[in-house]
């Protein structure tokens, strides 16, 4: 019975420290897994999915970009907060205006979101 014992403690403490290693592994590498993603883009406060008819030319734009290290905002780069959040002015032609963000994380993995604008 004793070495029963000794078995199934062995087989614990090797099953733990097994959990633990998987655990720890997922835990370090979730930004590689997950990567970049830029979401919650608002413009003066209204979402934009596809295209949208704007009434002033200067627009408030804001966001979050999680896991990203560089984001940029029509080829310009704009900075973040610590949780990724950020927020930039623009100012949109007469006529038909495309916003570009990019973001990318520190793997090299990127997102890029497209949105169409209209100024009347």
């Amino acid at each position: 019975m004793n070495t029963n014992a000794k078995k199934i403690l062995k087989m614990g403490l090797l099953f733990s420290l097994s959990l633990f290693i998987v655990l720890y592994t997922f835990f370090i590498s979730k930004d590689l897994l997950f990567g970049v993603e830029i979401k919650n883009v608002n413009f003066d406060g209204q979402r934009v999915d596809d295209m949208r008819v704007m009434a002033e030319s200067v627009v408030a734009v804001f966001g979050n970009a999680k896991n990203a290290i560089h984001l940029r905002l029509n080829g310009r780069p704009i900075f973040m907060d610590q949780a990724g959040n950020w927020q930039e002015t623009i100012a949109l032609l007469p006529g038909y205006n495309v916003v570009e963000i990019k973001a990318e994380d520190k793997f090299g993995n990127r997102d890029v979101k497209n949105y169409q604008l209209i100024l009347k």
